[in-house]
């Protein structure tokens, strides 16, 4: 069993800046990657952001050059800038959780972010 407790979202203006970081607990060594999603109103979740225990990094295309994703084993941060009023959304920590052939998704409790002037 994984726990993931989010924290650092918030309301900031366009163009700003935020950090989001999450940290994981209970079973953290059976965790094979980690990263962040986020779901606005009446859209799909979406991924974001991802790395994997072998260190590999994917980010989608809509966030590609504005926010980065950094980790430290059971730690994971998403540092957003030129933050846009369409990142708005409820932001979500991911951990990817249990043998590689059976990967379990397991959740934080979401954090708000607010990009409005």
């Amino acid at each position: 069993q994984v726990q993931l407790v989010e924290s650092g979202g918030g309301l900031v203006q366009p163009g700003g800046s935020l950090r989001l970081s999450c940290a994981a607990s209970g079973a953290t060594f059976s965790i094979n990657a980690m990263g962040w999603y986020r779901q606005a109103p009446g859209k799909e979740r979406e991924v974001l952001s991802v790395k994997s225990n072998d260190d590999y990094t994917y980010y989608a295309d809509s966030v590609k050059g504005r926010f980065t994703i950094s980790r430290d084993n059971a730690k994971v941060y998403l540092q957003m800038n030129s933050l846009k009023p369409e990142d708005t959304a409820v932001y979500y920590c991911n951990a990817k959780v249990g043998p590689s052939i059976a990967l379990m998704d397991y959740w934080g409790q979401g954090t708000q972010v607010t990009v409005s002037s």
